[in-house]
């Protein structure tokens, strides 16, 4: 048994030193000087991953509803002391997913200035919390038109430009519950969903254009996600969740994505244990998994009453 043992361990030697050595020659790709559009940069995970880009050296986009608040992000680039000021590096553009019909100029807008957009952080979106058959289909439609339908429209400009030059690299900011829905998240799960159905579509069509899709899939973020989500009736839910609260910080996972696009990842499930457990159960043993959900609803019913 113990030579058994002894010869596949030493089988398997060569194969984990060719494993080793794929890892150590891959390329890793450097942003410098790169153009990364950013959707959300007024705060949170928008916000951090403007600042781990462009202390990398790229050219930032900073998008977002809040022409303040981007200018307070700008001043706060500008005033980082781990990197030399750069205002030539920092361009801000006012956009919001939920008006159709105009992204497209503002994307040929941005060209003009920059030349070019070599990656595409999809990062913008707003949450929910709600009963589903309570919810009016304005707050479903919101979703929809910023989580998805307007990333969509987006992208789709974007892409006319990274298909013309045959390169560049998509990011979509979804969630775990784009891999499995949870009780009183309905319409964002299900936008989450559509993102992460989108972007696989995307990514197998303009593989052979040189382009890349990513899609990552965090557990949650210490941001005002929560606080800004809305309600069944579209009101403003205010309220910190106690699970946003102990979340990971959205510094570390703008690394993440850093990384990602670095190694050209295309898919990254950031979440603990639990998280990861209960997409296979989802997969595998669904009824088990509906029989969890089951007992969630009713054990979360009264904050939802």
């Amino acid at each position: 048994m113990e030579l058994y043992i002894g010869t596949l361990v030493i089988a398997c030697i060569p194969v984990a030193l060719f494993l080793i050595s794929r890892r150590l020659l891959k390329s890793v790709k450097s942003v410098k000087d790169k153009v990364v559009l950013i959707t959300g940069a007024s705060s949170g995970l928008g916000e951090e991953c403007a600042k781990v880009f462009y202390e990398n050296g790229a050219v930032i986009v900073l998008c977002a509803r809040r022409k303040a608040e981007l200018e307070r992000v700008r001043q706060s680039l500008l005033d980082n002391p781990k990197i030399t000021a750069d205002p030539k590096r920092i361009i801000l553009q006012e956009l919001d997913l939920e008006k159709s019909g105009y992204l497209n100029t503002i994307v040929q807008r941005i060209i003009s200035k920059t030349s070019t957009i070599d990656i595409l952080i999809n990062n913008a979106g707003v949450s929910y919390r709600g009963v589903a058959h309570e919810t009016e289909l304005s707050v479903f439609s919101k979703l929809l038109k910023v989580n998805v339908l307007g990333t969509v429209e987006l992208t789709t400009s974007v892409l006319q430009h990274m298909i013309e030059k045959e390169s560049g690299h998509i990011v979509n900011v979804s969630s775990v519950q784009g891999k499995i829905a949870i009780p009183y998240r309905s319409a964002y799960a299900a936008s989450k969903h559509a993102l992460h159905a989108y972007s696989d579509s995307l990514r197998a069509e303009v593989s052979s254009k040189g382009i890349q899709v990513s899609v990552i899939a965090p557990a949650y973020i210490r941001t005002n996600l929560s606080v800004n989500s809305v309600t069944s009736s579209g009101e403003k839910h205010a309220v910190m969740d106690a699970t946003t609260a102990k979340g990971m910080h959205p510094r570390y996972v703008a690394q993440v994505i850093l990384s990602m696009v670095k190694d050209e990842k295309r898919e990254v499930i950031l979440a603990p244990f639990h998280h990861r457990l209960a997409i296979i159960l989802r997969a595998v043993y669904p009824s088990m998994y509906f029989r969890i959900m089951n007992m969630r609803a009713t054990k979360e019913e009264n904050s939802y009453a």
